[in-house]
């Protein structure tokens, strides 16, 4: 049993006399303790030790006070579980020197054994459990297998991920089999992970929005509805950016949460989906920025949108680095304080 269990509540439908809170990105750039892990380790060095994860895991829950903790890692070690080589560059983002080009690199990857090249995850995660001591739960995550295939074509971040989409035009039998092949690897990533002690499980489609919806049904939903049927043993939760035409085909794939961007009125979209799945979010991280008396504000005509059942509080995209950690805690405390 966990001390604070609201999050598993919340997914589960039960009557809560307030939401959980937790923000995507908690555990990284605001935190002035990260920025000094930061200054000594290099991105990788962070994620590949298990302490230094660790540490950066459970530093929201000490300083912010969130309901939850997420796993410190990247989507991006999917696609170096893949053999493929990711280099993160200061001041640009992720590199991926030699994307997938060709017909022939997108049906030869191999399947790799994710418990094997990806065991330094693992270790972080029994880690991270082990010195939460079941305060809240811990929440795993993998990138869905579309944004996954945008970085791994694309070879970096990109606005508009031209190149990805064109090889989807180009080479459709081709982009299906090598998404796929990373959506096996992502429910055997996410079952690890399950099994290694995480209790809930996100998957992040950062760049489903850049499809339109008939694209969606052919380039993204089929794999995250393989993801959701094949994960085994936590609740899933389902964040797809940008994706509000879809929201009714998201909830018809049994997961049991949807995340919401901000640009998704919250009645609207339970009107969409039900009122047998939790939906999460979906707070501008841009108003962190403004005065704690109007974040705290806008945090309670948020909750009072969304209700108090089936419902997890958290923004509508990751925490922005320059968001001051006292706004970040107000956000969180009005959250806490929330009172029907």
């Amino acid at each position: 049993m966990y001390t604070n269990d609201l999050m598993l509540r919340a997914l589960k439908g039960e009557k809560l006399q307030r939401p959980p809170v937790w923000m995507m990105r908690q555990a990284g750039r605001y935190l002035p303790d990260y920025m000094k892990l930061k200054e000594k380790h290099s991105f990788f060095e962070r994620i590949e030790n298990p302490e230094l994860a660790t540490e950066i895991t459970v530093m929201p829950v000490d300083q912010i006070g969130v309901d939850a903790a997420i796993l410190f890692s990247d989507i991006l070690v999917v696609p170096q579980a893949l053999g493929m080589e990711v280099q993160m560059i200061s001041g640009k983002g992720p590199v991926l020197p030699n994307p997938v080009s060709s017909i022939s690199q997108a049906q030869t990857l191999p399947k790799p054994d994710v418990e094997e090249k990806l065991h330094y995850v693992m270790d972080a995660i029994k880690l991270t459990v082990k010195t939460l001591d079941k305060k809240v739960p811990l929440i795993g995550f993998v990138g869905s297998p579309w944004t996954l295939f945008c970085y791994m074509v694309e070879g970096h971040g990109s606005k508009d991920f031209s190149k990805a989409k064109a090889f989807c035009y180009q080479h459709p039998s081709a982009a299906k089999k090598l998404l796929q092949s990373i959506t096996g690897v992502c429910i055997d990533f996410l079952n690890a992970q399950i099994k290694a002690g995480v209790a809930v499980v996100q998957i992040f489609d950062s760049w489903g929005g850049l499809l339109g919806p008939e694209d969606y049904k052919t380039y993204s939903l089929p794999y995250i509805d393989q993801i959701v049927k094949g994960v085994k043993g936590a609740p899933s939760i389902v964040f797809a950016k940008g994706c509000w035409f879809a929201l009714k085909e998201l909830a018809a794939t049994g997961t049991d949460g949807l995340g919401l961007d901000w640009t998704i009125n919250p009645k609207w979209a339970r009107a969409q989906v039900g009122d047998n799945i939790t939906l999460q979010g979906n707070f501008d991280p841009s108003k962190l920025l403004g005065q704690s008396k109007d974040i705290q504000k806008e945090c309670m005509l948020m909750i009072d949108n969304f209700g108090t059942q089936n419902y997890i509080a958290n923004l509508g995209h990751g925490i922005l680095p320059d968001v001051p950690v006292h706004n970040a805690k107000a956000f969180v405390d009005s959250v806490k304080n929330y009172q029907v």
